[in-house]
């Protein structure tokens, strides 16, 4: 396969190119596969205390670097000023938080059930680690696998989106200015297809121990099945359909602005975006009315401006969107915006900040009207698209949140706890949240999804540490002889026939 030219351009105005980069074949990504395997055991060696140092480093890099490497995030992504500045904060946060676990990466002493004998556990790097990520975080999310996976003594391949790809070269520039070495960190620009073949051969070579990836769940689906050939368990946050149940006791005012930020910030496109906002029967004529006020008057555009949303990402994720308002029906009905598809002067909006014909940009939609039969319950739409349903009782709404399969977030606005402990007990998400939004993620809290959001691995905190070591027993045996656990067995001297 020849190498192919790719143009990352400015999604708010398509004549700014923002870089040029070469698209690799499989051997490439083989290559630094095979380079990463010959650092990766020298890396292993610095203390895990000195990794942390690094990490250290490039949290005070990423700090200083934040203003730049956040405009870039919004020139190359679309991403507000606001929103971007939080995505680099993230990064910050997560190189802060596991500066530390350089010095906690810890095992434990278990005792034997043997004299002379000591038990021990080890936490050892995985080895060579292949992340694989999605533009539409383009520095948070990666820095969740990145900056676990470099401290516990692991080399990274790194493929990030295309579309990404400054943003991406940014980000390992600043690592490797902190201290990481380059064959410990590798970047890699090519297209899906050939990520796949060349992860293929890299694990056929024994050149990859473990795979991150961030993207959809029918991509997730191929990369646990080609992993899992190799007894290889990869790292997947995948997608969503996050639900939130607004209760008859809810802080609507509460309500309304967690629903805006989460079913529109980012323009839908988050993992963890408002899939269906599920109102209880007796609210749902007034908070939707409300609703589609606050949508209908929202400024989008330009996203160096104050607006709710940019553009989207790229033509083909526009081209996404447009083919979900497909799957609108005649029981639905529309509201949002003074029309739906993509915003022109052909095409306008009403208060449309910027020039809508330079960009790719999107109506805002509301779908109300939506049953658990319907395409778009269960379709991840992954764009500026919020159905909406209703409920009678909270059992009602937890299987309407749960009856689609996804499981990655998930929200209720109540005021009653016992609403709160039966919703948590019963709803099959990885995470939720109680009178906030969907979205909205902290370095030092578990991050992922079960079912069609997952496999249940988690990113960020300290759980992410499992993804990226092996535990590692060892027992110390300094009796002189062989002893045999559960043969070789000491009792204490006792009674069994004892009574009172």
């Amino acid at each position: 396969m020849t190498d192919q030219e790719f143009t990352s351009r400015n999604p708010a105005d398509l004549d700014d190119v923002v870089t040029t980069c070469t698209l690799v074949g499989p051997g490439a990504f083989v290559d630094a596969c095979a380079a990463a395997r010959l650092a990766q055991r020298e890396w292993a060696r610095m203390p895990a205390p000195m990794r942390g140092r690094v990490i250290a480093q490039a949290g005070r890099l990423f700090e200083a670097n934040k203003a730049a490497l956040a405009a870039l995030v919004t020139r190359e992504i679309g991403k507000v000023a606001a929103e971007a500045l939080g995505e680099v904060q993230e990064v910050i946060d997560t190189c802060d938080f596991f500066l530390g676990e350089g010095r906690r990466l810890y095992g434990q002493t278990v005792p034997s059930e043997m004299p002379s004998k000591q038990l021990f556990t080890f936490r050892n790097p995985v080895g060579v680690v292949s992340i694989i990520t999605a533009a539409n975080f383009p520095a948070a999310v990666p820095s969740w696998y990145l900056i676990p996976a470099l401290l516990c003594g692991n080399a990274v391949v790194w493929k990030p989106a295309e579309h990404a790809i400054a943003v991406a070269r940014a980000m390992v520039d600043v690592l490797h200015a902190a201290g990481i070495p380059r064959d410990v960190l590798h970047l890699v620009a090519a297209d899906g297809a050939t990520t796949a073949t060349g992860l293929q051969q890299a694990l056929d070579a024994r050149l990859v121990d473990k795979v991150g990836f961030t993207g959809s769940t029918a991509v997730g689906r191929q990369i646990g099945e080609l992993t899992g050939r190799y007894l290889q368990s990869a790292c997947l946050e995948l997608g969503g359909k996050n639900p939130m149940v607004v209760m008859p006791d809810a802080n609507l005012d509460l309500a309304l602005e967690g629903a805006l930020f989460a079913g529109f910030g980012t323009a839908g496109q988050r993992c963890t975006s408002l899939g269906t906002l599920w109102l209880h029967e007796s609210l749902h004529d007034a908070f939707l009315d409300r609703f589609a006020a606050l949508v209908a008057a929202a400024r989008i555009g330009d996203p160096r401006q104050d607006v709710l949303y940019g553009p989207m990402i790229d033509e083909a994720y526009l081209k996404n969107h447009l083919s979900h308002l497909a799957l609108i029906q005649p029981h639905h009905r529309v509201l949002g915006s003074t029309s739906t598809g993509r915003i022109t002067s052909q095409n306008p909006r009403i208060g449309f900040v910027g020039d809508p014909d330079r960009g790719w940009f999107a109506h805002p939609v509301i779908v109300d009207g939506i049953r658990s039969e319907d395409a778009l319950y269960a379709t991840e739409t992954f764009g500026p698209l919020v159905g909406v349903g209703t409920f009678a009782t909270l059992d009602e709404a937890i299987d309407l949140a749960n009856g689609h399969g996804y499981g990655l977030s998930s929200a209720i606005y109540t005021s009653d706890p016992a609403s709160v402990w039966r919703f948590r007990e019963r709803i099959s998400a990885g995470m939720v949240s109680v009178n906030n939004s969907t979205s909205g993620a902290e370095a030092h809290l578990p991050f992922g999804g079960n079912g069609l959001s997952g496999n249940g691995s988690r990113q960020s905190g300290i759980w992410v540490l499992d993804q990226f070591t092996r535990w590692q027993a060892l027992n110390w045996d300094y009796s002189g002889r062989l002893q045999k656990a559960q043969m070789d067995i000491v009792e204490a001297p006792h009674d069994p026939t004892f009574r009172i």
